[in-house]
């Protein structure tokens, strides 16, 4: 039962610290790392899985965002949605390893729904980004 909630929790840390909502997954993992009772392949695996599920909610969102940019209560003007756009489509889809990144790794989710980048692309190169970070993490802790 103890696996479960550290498992559970992690997955939800890391889900959310995926969406727009400022949540923190990384210091979870560590203390759960230093903890070893877990493998950190395992731990690795539920963050990063959780962590790609919230940028998931991102690109769907975007998918769903533009048509509503005339709107008043819209909470990006348009050209800050349009200089997005022009950045997203200048540096390309690769832009999309960076996704871990603080502040503008999330945006960058929500963008290529937008910018209706494939779905096997965005997820390729998110998860790279993004497993990419945790394991990077669980190296460093040893």
């Amino acid at each position: 039962m103890e696996a479960l909630a550290a498992y559970g929790g992690l997955f939800a840390a890391a889900f959310l610290a995926a969406t727009l909502l400022p949540a923190q997954s990384e210091a979870l993992l560590a203390a759960l790392l230093l903890g070893g009772q877990h493998p950190a392949w395992a731990l690795v695996a539920v963050a990063g899985a959780g962590n790609v599920g919230g940028s998931l909610v991102n690109y769907g969102l975007g998918r769903g965002l533009e048509r509503f940019s005339e709107r008043r209560w819209f909470p990006v003007s348009a050209a800050a949605l349009a200089r997005a756009q022009h950045a997203y489509a200048r540096h390309g889809r690769w832009v999309l390893l960076l996704s871990w990144l603080p502040v503008v790794g999330d945006p960058l989710t929500l963008v290529a729904g937008v910018m209706r980048e494939k779905l096997w692309v965005f997820l390729l190169l998110v998860t790279l980004g993004k497993v990419g970070r945790y394991a990077a993490l669980a190296a460093m802790l040893g």
